[in-house]
């Protein structure tokens, strides 16, 4: 039997868990610009995985992903194509479409950064992206550095600044795939048409275009339950989960599961009411699909597992990433005024 008090102390504790918490010091600064900010200026700041600047009738979307230098040392061509893939799902998770990358990279080997390069343009060719340039820096004694950028577009943004209680919590995630060697990264697109994998992909724009949804994260390396917590923690919420309920492999274990960072994987919240239809638009694409939760007022993630039932995390009593605006009027009907 899951030690259910050790399970939830351990994970919040892994050093990805950490680094999120590291965030808290640029998050007081941003913290205190949004005082005086409007809703719709908000879907500009950090909170979601993309800026959303409104741009008349759709949203312009902007992010970046800084990989972790070890990584790019020891597998340039896979550090290219991850870095990429990241911010193709960060676009997908606000109800987006990519349109287009940018990196920058510093390196002393030519023939590692040349595999960057490479495992980059494949990326942008499965995912259609164009590769519009970047900034380059290859001398020797230059350290092992990359960057990339993307921009997208989205109709219907989805935004955790669009969270309320009641709302329902699913996860969709393709367990089409394998763990990469012995760590959490769970991937699902090696040998997949690039056709599948933009298909794939855009169910969750559909679905925004539809007002299906209400809001979404791609689930990162903080795993299930650190990325559950950034959903939650613009507008202070809570909510319980079950993790019996989680979408997995038949052989995965729960603490490794919990650890997830899948090449696709997306935490949501949506209707009651339109449940029915958000799955069965992910099973038609061949992701599984399953509700795990409920969003609540209580500012708290609570789990269960069987019988039994732990806390994860208050966010009244401590700061996540420190993204947080709850002094704000952040009622769905608002928003949707400020959006259309």
């Amino acid at each position: 039997m899951t030690d259910l008090p050790a399970l939830l102390d351990t994970l919040r504790n892994t050093p990805a868990m950490r680094s999120k918490q590291a965030i808290q010091h640029p998050a007081v600064m941003i913290g205190d610009a949004g005082q005086s900010l409007t809703r719709a200026q908000l879907y500009a700041l950090p909170g979601d995985d993309t800026a959303a600047i409104a741009c008349g009738d759709h949203f312009q979307l902007l992010a970046i992903e800084g990989m972790l230098p070890a990584f790019v040392e020891s597998a340039p061509w896979f550090a290219g194509w991850s870095a990429v893939m990241a911010n193709v799902s960060d676009i997908t998770a606000m109800g987006g479409r990519a349109t287009a990358v940018v990196n920058a990279y510093w390196h002393h080997d030519n023939a590692a950064a040349q595999q960057m390069l490479a495992g980059i343009c494949a990326a942008c060719e499965a995912y259609g992206l164009l590769l519009a340039g970047g900034h380059t820096s290859l001398t020797a004694g230059n350290p092992t550095a990359l960057a990339v950028a993307i921009t997208g577009v989205a109709q219907k943004l989805l935004s955790t600044l669009h969270i309320a209680p009641g709302q329902v919590i699913a996860m969709a995630v393709d367990l089409e795939g394998a763990w990469h060697a012995d760590s959490t990264y769970w991937k699902a697109f090696e040998g997949v048409p690039a056709e599948r994998l933009r298909s794939k992909l855009d169910v969750l724009p559909r679905l925004a275009d539809a007002q299906l949804l209400h809001a979404a994260k791609d689930i990162s390396n903080a795993g299930i339950l650190g990325s559950l917590l950034m959903l939650l923690e613009t507008t202070g919420r809570g909510a319980t989960v079950d993790l019996t309920a989680l979408p997995r492999p038949p052989d995965a274990d729960l603490m490794r599961w919990l650890q997830v960072f899948p090449s696709y994987g997306f935490l949501m919240t949506l209707d009651e009411r339109d449940w029915p239809q958000v799955q069965t638009a992910f099973a038609f694409e061949g992701v599984r699909c399953e509700r795990i939760g409920r969003v609540n007022n209580s500012g708290v993630l609570n789990v269960q597992l069987g019988d039994r039932h732990g806390e994860f995390w208050n966010l009244r009593e401590q700061a996540f990433t420190g993204f947080s605006y709850p002094h704000l009027d952040l009622s769905p009907l608002n928003l949707k005024q400020q959006e259309h």
